[in-house]
């Protein structure tokens, strides 16, 4: 039985390398993964931007270089041209002999111009950061939130994809008036189920880990991961299921299974932005409980009753699912 199961999921994956959408779906969490990389910003990075005149004041240039972004031009006139585009950026340019003065064009942020005076003045009087008495103190987040959030929806995205896989096949099946043969094979319709499945958890999982391994978490618990991943995909291969059946051609199929994305982004715009009074109306999202597992994870904070708790609640609203899908899917197969 067990090799039954698994020729279907052989058979699933050959045919899926051929399909321009399905290998598209296998390749879109490596997608994510150097998208995530690019535009994420490192926990310490500034959004502060000066513009200084190439080769006037090496020194002052290496101080600003610690504590802001810096760009350099050849002229004043380029620097003017520079100052007044759309961005916050701030000019210092040399006005006497060790003056300095600010060029802006206007509409700055206040605390921007604020912060570029200070750098200045700081840089002038030769002040670092050894003269502060100021106390750094570290809660150990070296993880930048934004990067951390981007993961973990493209975590619960690569699991609706791998339900996407499913639907495309079945459909693919229907076309080729291959699913009725079933009824004539030595698979039971159960084994027929599994097999299919798969593949709906195969492609999230190794597209989670891969884009994982990109982003830089490398130090975390694959297996408490493995565990969240999973879980989150049965919600995601049951539908697969349902629209497979329900439809015969790919684009209608692939075009429904985006349904999903409404509670998968709606789960995570209510664990961030929603008010602890307000978290109650997403208790029955298994893409909330997902969610809240993933920063677990990704954080490397969860402990094994954490996982267990988080990944039995998506199985236990998973399995409620089931029973009431099992039916239509059941009779779609028939």
């Amino acid at each position: 039985m067990i090799r039954k199961i698994f020729l279907i999921f052989k058979r699933d994956l050959i045919v899926s390398t051929r399909n321009f959408i399905t290998m598209y779906i296998i390749v879109v969490p490596i997608i994510f993964a150097i998208i995530i990389n690019v535009f994420s910003p490192g926990i310490n990075d500034t959004t502060v931007e000066i513009v200084l005149l190439k080769g006037e004041n090496q020194a002052q240039e290496d101080f600003f270089k610690q504590f802001a972004k810096v760009e350099l031009l050849d002229t004043i006139e380029a620097i003017e041209e520079r100052v007044i585009k759309r961005d916050n950026i701030v000019a210092v340019l040399p006005h006497k002999t060790d003056d300095y003065f600010i060029l802006t064009q206007g509409n700055e942020p206040e605390y921007i111009v604020d912060y570029v005076k200070y750098l200045t003045t700081f840089e002038h009087f030769d002040i670092g950061m050894e003269d502060s008495m100021a106390e750094i103190v570290d809660y150990g987040r070296d993880l930048p939130p934004l990067k951390k959030l981007m993961v973990n929806a493209a975590m619960m995205f690569s699991a609706v994809l791998g339900g996407m896989v499913i639907a495309l096949n079945i459909v693919e099946e229907k076309t080729d008036n291959t699913i009725s043969a079933i009824h004539l094979s030595p698979v039971s319709r159960l084994g027929f189920i599994a097999g299919k499945s798969l593949i709906g958890v195969f492609i999230p999982v190794v597209g989670t880990f891969l884009m994982l391994l990109i982003t830089g978490f490398k130090d975390i618990n694959y297996f408490h991961a493995f565990l969240m991943v999973a879980t989150s995909c049965i919600i995601s291969i049951l539908i697969g299921f349902i629209e497979g059946i329900n439809n015969d051609d790919v684009m209608t199929a692939a075009g429904n299974m985006k349904l999903l994305f409404l509670p998968l982004f709606g789960s995570v715009a209510g664990a961030e932005l929603l008010a602890e009074k307000w978290q109650p109306l997403f208790y029955w999202n298994p893409f909330y409980w997902t969610y809240k597992g993933n920063n677990l994870v990704l954080s490397d904070s969860g402990t094994w009753i954490d996982i267990l708790t988080y990944s039995g609640l998506v199985l236990g609203i998973s399995m409620l699912v089931f029973m009431v899908l099992a039916p239509k899917i059941r009779k779609g197969l028939e």
